[in-house]
């Protein structure tokens, strides 16, 4: 089920984003500043947040704004503690 959210988050760049995005909702060229990577590459990473669901992104005129999809880290979150829980 998380095979797609974990493989997303395995991409130090991916992180960074994610990291950026902790600070709020922000258009796809800002997030771009914050990472020495070409707009393709940005787009690439931007759409497997995407498809994992760890990211929402809203239209807002010729801008694309995006946020961190909250309840899906929250379930993450508790698989991952679940995982733990179950080594003991």
């Amino acid at each position: 089920m998380w095979d797609e959210t974990y493989r997303a988050l395995a991409d130090p760049q991916r992180r960074a984003l994610l990291k950026v995005l902790r600070e709020g909702p922000q258009a796809a060229g800002d997030l771009g500043a914050h990472l020495a990577v070409a707009p393709s590459t940005l787009s690439h990473h931007l759409g497997q947040l995407k498809a994992a669901g760890l990211v929402r992104v809203e239209k807002r005129g010729t801008q694309r704004i995006y946020s961190i999809n909250t309840s899906v880290i929250e379930d993450l979150t508790a698989d991952l503690l679940s995982l733990r829980d179950a080594g003991k």
